[in-house]
């Protein structure tokens, strides 16, 4: 996550999210947002992507990558509750209260996303954030799970092993706890 990403006629963007089948820890797809955010990010699908040293090339013309599915769905919601409104912002209670655009991330039908940020839960309390993945080249699997962890052990980053993620939802939640992770061996990026 946060790797460069170029088409095949130019630049692309940048991964923002990774979507994950959680059944078999698989990549499906990668979210890359525009470079200088023109327009929406977009879905990527794996096997348009190539990783090099560089950073991540896109099997598709900007124009292609700029028809790929919008990674950001925005809906109209309307605040009336029970017939009352809630009055909106500077607005008297009772005045009807403006539309209100809510935007939400696009992931697949039973498949997570993964972002940088994102909370880590071990089995006795949150332990840190996500920093990125590893992923195994040959079969797309997450192998690691990189943690960016700071307040309790000094800043270091560790890499968790994908078998002790029990599930993603609302962040990653490990069979893990916070002594078995501080006791792993840091990646030596940190």
């Amino acid at each position: 996550m946060g790797a460069e990403a170029s088409c095949v006629d130019g630049p692309g963007g940048k991964v923002i999210r990774v979507i994950v089948e959680p059944a078999t820890e698989t990549v499906t797809h990668l979210v890359v947002e525009p470079r200088h955010r023109r327009g929406a990010g977009r879905i990527v699908p794996l096997d348009l992507v190539d990783a090099t040293a560089g950073g991540i090339r896109l099997r598709c013309t900007v124009e292609e990558f700029g028809r790929l599915e919008a990674a950001e769905e925005t809906e109209l919601v309307d605040p009336m509750v029970g017939g009352m409104a809630l009055g909106g912002l500077g607005a008297p209670m009772g005045a009807p209260a403006p539309v209100q655009a809510v935007v939400r991330d696009v992931v697949p039908l039973g498949e997570e996303d993964i972002q940088r940020g994102d909370a880590v839960h071990a089995l006795d309390g949150e332990i840190g954030r996500v920093e990125g993945l590893r992923i195994d080249p040959g079969d797309h699997r997450v192998s690691h799970v990189l943690l960016a962890e700071g307040h309790l052990w000094g800043r270091k980053e560790v890499a968790i092993p994908a078998s002790a993620v029990i599930k993603v939802e609302n962040g990653i939640w490990l069979n893990l706890t916070k002594k078995q992770v501080e006791d792993l061996p840091p990646t030596g990026n940190g």
